[in-house]
């Protein structure tokens, strides 16, 4: 294949994707329909019985947010840094070990191993077996010439010629052991952070509220902290996030949510605030548990902001309508990266067109 006849087979499983943003959004033209759309239709309603974190909800979202990107144009500007490399590179075998804490979290890296005309080679999380190669399938179908260039596997991996990994600090440890001696890109936990003002809007908090409950909290993109000024009213934020205590009707939220919520009343913590689906505790941590969100407060803005951009290596991303934040993104869209939003800062088609 050449570079344009991938952009454009990609293209076109976007747009058979993004009927999926939202219910009932069918559009009968689509000539993918009649062979996927029920399928894909029921596997997003049901992939929930094999992994209960996975919502139907969630499952879209993750949908859409895929086929956000896979448009012409945005496939051809992001890779345009790269093409004199990929035109003439030799496609190597690369090996990409997932996540599995949010619906078809390792899209991007197979699509920049394939986009980039590599062989991929997926090793898939227990937790999600079942999207990515459905809609693997979904794409050899519209260009037969990917089925040469499309692996899963449970084996020991073999033959290959790079990794790309992503696990949590302890498994990272085991990645670099084992494939230490390819070349490599191996992630580790991060957190995302919101610093707050005091002077956002209601619309901004509910934003927020996005970037704090879609996917339950579990994705390295949702926050788990927030910076905020001493004497902040609490009661702003609570009030404007009101519309999201659905999360506790998914019953490993709830689980989670009044585990927490025992432990830390026995401590008598004087610092914990509850809305009976969101703890709130001050906490120097980044990483919170499911459920709740730690908060510290800041007098200077400017020295918060030389701290966080000095913890960069723990934080994913930032959430800010502060000015004086360095590269904050605007509050609700954590969830929404472009295709050069690479986790965990690392430029994985550089490293790609590289090897």
């Amino acid at each position: 294949m050449t570079t344009e006849e991938r952009i454009a087979a990609l293209a076109e499983l976007g747009s058979f994707l993004g009927q999926f943003s939202e219910e009932g959004g069918r559009r009968e033209e689509n000539p993918w329909n009649t062979q996927y759309y029920g399928d894909l239709q029921q596997l997003t309603e049901t992939v929930n019985i094999y992994n209960p974190w996975f919502s139907p909800e969630n499952v879209r979202n993750a949908i859409a947010a895929v086929a956000q990107n896979l448009e012409k144009d945005k496939l051809e500007k992001w890779i345009a840094p790269y093409r004199k490399q990929l035109d003439v590179k030799k496609p190597l075998r690369v090996a990409v070990i997932m996540a599995g804490n949010i619906p078809m979290v390792g899209f991007h890296d197979m699509l920049c191993v394939l986009i980039s005309g590599n062989r991929f080679t997926g090793k898939l999380s227990s937790d999600d077996k079942l999207l990515l190669p459905f809609i693997a399938k979904v794409l050899i179908s519209i260009q037969p010439a990917f089925a040469a260039f499309i692996e899963f596997t449970e084996d020991r991996l073999k033959g290959i010629d790079a990794v790309i990994a992503t696990g949590s600090n302890n498994s990272a440890r085991y990645f670099e052991y084992y494939f230490g001696k390819y070349p490599h890109i191996i992630r580790k936990n991060r957190n995302s952070v919101a610093v707050l003002t005091g002077k956002e809007s209601v619309a901004e908090l509910r934003g927020l509220g996005n970037d704090v409950f879609q996917y339950f909290g579990l994705g390295c993109r949702n926050v788990s902290k927030l910076f905020i000024p001493r004497g902040y009213d609490f009661d702003v934020f609570y009030s404007s996030i009101v519309n999201f205590g659905g999360v506790v009707q998914n019953n490993k939220y709830m689980n989670n949510y009044e585990y927490n919520r025992t432990v830390y009343l026995m401590s008598s913590d004087p610092t914990l605030l509850d809305n009976n689906f969101l703890l709130l505790k001050e906490d120097a941590a980044y990483a919170s548990p499911v459920g709740m969100l730690f908060y510290e407060f800041y007098d200077d803005v400017n020295a918060l902001n030389a701290r966080l951009q000095n913890d960069r290596e723990q934080i994913q991303c930032i959430v800010s309508e502060s000015s004086a934040i360095t590269n904050a993104l605007p509050l609700g869209t954590a969830q929404c990266p472009a295709l050069a939003d690479y986790a965990d800062g690392v430029d994985t088609m550089k490293f790609l067109a590289g090897l």
